[in-house]
């Protein structure tokens, strides 16, 4: 008889960017951080919670650094690696820059996965490397009790087309490049409750490469970028609204969902980390009354290498739009708008209509 395959998922407590430390005891743990004096080359730190570091080297040259790495959100190995390398290589594209090598961050349990199966993990991770057009020049690994795969890259970019997520204007309107639901198909999938159609979406919304953070970076009006991921659309939303000193206003009837995602989180498919988020950062929420538990935890949902949040002057949001399809986005949209000065308690509002 052959051999049971294990499930990926079943060896972790969480998965994707589920796996995040909630933001709420993650700014808890940073406040203890030892403060150095930091270089003025030092562009982008830890100031405002951006994607990526960055270093100016010369004047047209800033390299960019960031690391992202989480444990199995599918069972499959290679897709899991090709997951996991999408959504490292968003944090250059969400800078603004051009990916130019990644260092791989592995850690299995050896003596629970056969190798092969770990095998097919890297080479999920290169496969995405080389669609990006660049190599994978080394890395770590250990043997670990959870099975845990990433990549640290490193990119480059013109200081001057540097896109921060703390540079938002009042007036600007908001636009997310992809649609929500990734954390509630997780849900599913790992009680075995997903179509083989919703695993394919999941998997080709998780596998797009945020590319249009490049152009949109160099593009008149764009004034802020990040990308969704383990915070839900909320949290990052409000990392905009916190940094630029702002308020920020998601329209949910003008958000794109993941095919039957509403469906899905009615049935209780919902992660632990969409509660965890919700109690970091509700208290600078305000909700439209007629939006339930259900519309809350689509709003707090972890997004794994979810979609690039632009925040654009209106009279560039078509251009915005046409960048995003033109590179295959065909379901970006706009959700919501920069209003004005925040009044210091509520950063983040949501109205249902």
């Amino acid at each position: 008889m052959p051999e049971q395959k294990v499930r990926l998922t079943s060896l972790s407590h969480g998965g994707g960017c589920g796996c995040k430390i909630a933001p709420g005891v993650l700014s808890e743990l940073l406040k203890t951080s030892v403060q150095f004096p930091l270089p003025k080359e030092l562009l982008v730190g830890t100031e405002t919670a951006d994607d990526a570091a960055v270093y100016q080297i010369n004047g047209h040259q800033a390299l960019i650094a960031t690391t992202d790495f989480f444990m199995p959100i599918v069972d499959e190995p290679r897709h899991f690696g090709q997951i996991a390398a999408t959504n490292a290589i968003s944090d250059i594209y969400a800078m603004g820059g051009t990916p130019l090598m990644a260092l791989a961050i592995l850690g299995m349990p050896i003596h629970v996965l056969p190798p092969e199966d770990i095998a097919e993990i890297l080479n999920g991770g290169r496969e995405v490397c080389a669609k990006a057009g660049i190599p994978i020049a080394g890395g770590h690994s250990i043997d670990s009790v959870e099975p845990i795969y990433g990549l640290a890259v490193i990119g480059i970019i013109d200081p001057k087309h540097l896109k921060r997520n703390a540079t938002a204007q009042r007036g600007d309107v908001l636009i997310l490049g992809k649609p929500l639901g990734v954390g509630i198909y997780s849900a599913a999938l790992k009680k075995e409750q997903l179509s083989t159609l919703h695993y394919e979406e999941m998997l080709k919304n998780t596998t797009q490469l945020n590319t249009p953070g490049t152009r949109l970076a160099t593009l008149a009006g764009v004034h802020a970028l990040t990308d969704v991921t383990g915070f839900g659309l909320l949290g990052h939303a409000l990392e905009i609204a916190k940094g630029s000193g702002l308020h920020a206003r998601i329209d949910y009837a003008q958000l794109q969902f993941l095919p039957q995602v509403q469906e899905l989180a009615q049935q209780g498919f919902i992660t632990g980390a969409s509660r965890r988020n919700w109690q970091s950062y509700g208290d600078a929420i305000e909700l439209d009354p007629s939006l339930g538990d259900v519309e809350r935890a689509l709003l707090t949902d972890p997004q794994t290498s979810g979609g690039l949040l632009v925040a654009c002057q209106a009279d560039v949001a078509s251009q915005v739009l046409e960048i995003f399809a033109q590179e295959g986005f065909s379901r970006a949209s706009i959700v919501g708008q920069i209003t004005g000065p925040s009044d210091g308690r509520v950063h983040l509002s949501v109205k249902a209509c």
